[in-house]
C-alpha cells in the first residue's frame, strides 16, 4: 500500500501563502488518481483539489483561483499551493489517493472515493 505523509502547515496572516507537500511512498503514485481535503473543526471532511493520473485538475469553488494542485511522479510528490489565505481555509488539510478506478471526474469530490489518507497538516489562517 501506499503511505501518504503531509507538511507545510503553518500559521499565516489572512492574504498570505503556503504550500503543502504530500510525500507518497511505499509504492509509485504514477497511475494514481491523487486529491485534498480539509476538515475544520465542527464541520465535515470537504473537497478541496484533485489531479488525475494524466494531470486534469479540479477544485471547489470555494479555493478555485486561490489553490493549485500539482504532481512530480517521479519524485512521488503531490502539492497544494495555497495563495490568499482566508480564515475560512483554517482546517487540517489531508492528501489522498486512489488507484485507477473509472469515472474518476465524476467522483474526485468524494471523500469516499479514495482509499489512502495521510494524517493531515495543520493551515491556521488568522484575520
Amino acid at each position: 500500500q501506499v503511505q501518504l505523509v503531509e507538511s507545510g502547515g503553518g500559521l499565516v496572516q489572512a492574504g498570505g501563502s503556503l504550500r503543502l507537500s504530500c510525500a507518497a511512498s511505499g509504492r509509485t503514485i504514477t497511475n494514481f488518481n491523487m486529491g485534498w481535503f480539509r476538515q475544520a473543526p465542527g464541520k465535515e471532511r470537504e473537497f478541496v483539489a484533485a489531479v488525475s493520473n494524466g494531470g486534469n485538475t479540479y477544485y471547489a469553488d470555494s479555493v478555485k483561483g486561490r489553490f493549485t494542485i500539482s504532481r512530480d511522479n517521479a519524485k512521488n510528490m503531490v502539492w497544494l499551493q495555497i495563495d490568499s489565505l482566508k480564515p475560512e481555509d483554517t482546517a487540517v488539510y489531508c492528501c489522498a489517493a486512489v488507484r485507477p478506478t473509472g469515472f474518476f471526474s465524476g467522483r474526485y469530490y468524494s471523500r469516499a472515493f479514495y482509499d489512502y489518507w495521510g494524517q493531515g497538516t495543520q493551515v491556521t489562517v488568522s484575520s
